[in-house]
């Protein structure tokens, strides 16, 4: 008999991953508010705790994982009750619950919790967050940290994954800039970062579950970048460097749209894996250019 997983919050572009890896493993239930027309994906919201909660018990996971947030940071600045009933209340909901039936819970934390003042961040840097959104996103890491008997906090970095359709991160807006036929792109030079493939985060978080290595992780891509790099990297896998210009500029160049204080690294190390000898996460150019070929490709 394969093992349950049950899997809230699954409708995005990490959930997607997850589906892909864990479908062959184990017997799934997973659901999110939005089911996009995925068969697999049943519809519930988690912030009702009691639908939430008889759905869990109904299917008798032996692991839950918790992946809905709200992410834009813009929504939450401007929406600060929903964000902390939707990133917060619900952690704490699936932490009980998780208690409740005696099984791990998965939580998925990001590298915004840091302030930026530093270049990188290892697994025991303390997170300073700046702003609403990753003020509830760690709230969340610290409640699973303290309170779950077997909780797994994953913090991933810029996000890479999920294609046209599941993708509202950085490597999509670029892509759909190209696909308008824009033959300048504005990118910031002043912010640092490191991504996360999906499909090598969601490899390496079941490496941690196989060990029952419970705790705090920093799971990203090898090697730190910065968002202008990464743009570069984007035309120049496609081979448009030469037809499309990169054009640096500062974050005040878009503050109208994001005014949301964001910090300028996020750079994350994988000490945890690397001292535990499990860090299988590829370069970031590798993932990339998997990620570009495999969803982009017939697009462009």
């Amino acid at each position: 008999m394969k093992k349950r997983m049950y899997i809230a919050g699954c409708g995005g572009m990490l959930g997607d991953a997850f589906y892909k890896f864990y479908n062959r493993k184990y017997t799934l239930k997973c659901s999110d508010i939005n089911t996009n027309d995925e068969e697999w994906l049943e519809h519930l919201d988690f912030n009702k705790f009691k639908d939430y909660k008889n759905n869990v018990k109904k299917f008798k996971p032996h692991f839950l994982v918790h992946l809905g947030a709200l992410t834009d940071l813009e929504y939450c600045e401007l929406n600060p009750k929903k964000t902390y009933l939707t990133n917060y209340i619900s952690v704490e909901n699936a932490t009980y619950l998780a208690n409740d039936l005696d099984i791990p819970i998965i939580y998925i934390s990001t590298a915004g919790i840091f302030d930026g003042n530093k270049d990188k961040y290892d697994d025991w840097d303390h997170p300073n967050p700046l702003c609403h959104y990753a003020r509830s996103k760690y709230a969340g890491e610290l409640f699973v940290s303290k309170y779950a008997k077997r909780g797994l906090v994953c913090r991933a970095g810029w996000m890479m994954g999920g294609g046209i359709k599941k993708d509202k991160k950085f490597v999509n807006k670029i892509i759909k800039q190209i696909l308008e036929n824009k033959k300048k792109l504005y990118v910031v030079k002043d912010k640092l970062g490191t991504p996360t493939y999906t499909h090598d985060f969601v490899k390496n978080l079941d490496i941690l579950l196989k060990n029952k290595y419970w705790g705090v992780y920093n799971l990203v891509c090898q090697d730190v970048t910065s968002r202008y790099e990464v743009a570069s990297e984007i035309v120049k896998i496609l081979n448009l460097d030469k037809k499309i210009k990169i054009q640096k500029v500062s974050s005040n160049f878009f503050k109208k749209d994001y005014f949301v204080k964001r910090p300028f690294s996020e750079r994350l190390i994988n000490s945890k894996l690397q001292l535990r000898d499990i860090d299988i996460m590829r370069d970031w150019k590798t993932c990339l250019k998997e990620y570009l070929e495999n969803s982009y490709k017939d697009l462009i």
